[in-house]
Order: structure tokens, then sequence, then C-alpha cells
């Protein structure tokens, strides 16, 4: 990760710059790419001493700010706040990655009754293999009638299982919900 440090209004010591950049090194364990840009910017406006800090990567983008009457707290406080963002950012895709463990490969067998000799058995006439995607019941709806399908199977996005929802001869829909 690249550390980018810039000073405005006042001369930092040895000893800032070191405290610093010991301290910004730790944001480094929340990215995983190496090419990622911390860019640190302190300055001193009179009294306050403001801290703005900058992280871009592929995926990232995150800022904070702070300021106080000590540089070395706004660094810790500046620092805190960009720590907290990085772990709720890294929460929400654990969550989002174990969500999408639960989808399942749907396989599904189309088989033709046109024209068939009574005698026969019907016979599989294609396959088709998708990840249902997580939407409601009114969602699914819609996607059944842009896609002019007579079903559409689809995860439900409140009981999370799998669901059938269909076309009735009357127009309405049905839906079947296994319930397991």
């Amino acid at each position: 990760m690249n550390i980018s440090f810039t000073f405005k209004n006042f001369e930092p010591s040895d000893h800032l710059k070191g405290y610093a950049k010991k301290r910004f090194e730790k944001v480094a364990r929340y990215v995983s790419d190496s090419e990622a840009d911390l860019q640190v910017n302190l300055l001193v406006d009179k009294f306050r001493h403001k801290a703005d800090v900058i992280l871009n990567s592929d995926r990232i983008h995150i800022s904070a700010y702070e300021a106080s009457e000590d540089m070395y707290s706004t660094i810790d406080m500046v620092l805190d706040k960009l720590e907290a963002q990085l772990r709720k950012m890294r929460e929400k895709m654990k969550s989002r990655s174990k969500k999408g463990r639960g989808n399942k490969m749907v396989h599904m067998n189309v088989l033709s009754y046109e024209d068939m000799p009574s005698d026969s058995a019907p016979t599989i006439v294609g396959t088709d293999e998708y990840v249902p995607k997580p939407m409601s019941v009114d969602e699914a709806a819609m996607q059944l009638d842009a896609l002019e399908n007579e079903f559409l199977v689809f995860r439900n996005a409140e009981t999370e299982g799998l669901n059938v929802i269909y076309k009735r001869k009357n127009g309405d829909y049905g839906l079947i919900d296994p319930g397991y």
C-alpha cells in the first residue's frame, strides 16, 4: 500500500512523521490490494489541527476527516474513523459472500408433450441451468411478465427458500413454496 503525506501550514517534526507513518501502516491489514493509495493531508489552521485521509483501491474509496487541538490526537481519531469504516465494509462483504453461498445451481429439464404417441414416454428436449436470484414475490411476478415465460424459479428474499411462480389459465399467478 502506498502512503503519501502532505503537511500544510506547519513544519512537522521527525517524531510526528514517524508516528503518523507507523499509525497509518495499520490500514494495510484491511486492504488486500497492494496498489491501494492512502493520501494523508495534515494541516494546522490557527489552533485547529486537521487531518483529511483518502483511501483509494480497486473496490474501495473511503475518506475520513477529523480536527482537534493536538495533531497526535487528531491522527488517532481520524485513524479510528477510517478503521471503523473499513471494518464495516469488510463485514458487509462477508455477509454478502455468505448469502451468495446459499445460492445453488438449479437444474431444470424441459419435457415435451407435443405430438406424442400415447404409448411412448415423454422425452427431455432441453436442459437449462442457472442460479436463482433473490427477489420478492411481487418482483418475481413482474419478472415473469417481462420474460413472457410460463413459470419462474426464484429465491424468495423473505424466506430465502426456492419458490416457483407460474401463470394460471385465468391470468392470475400461482406460487409454489415448498417451505423447507
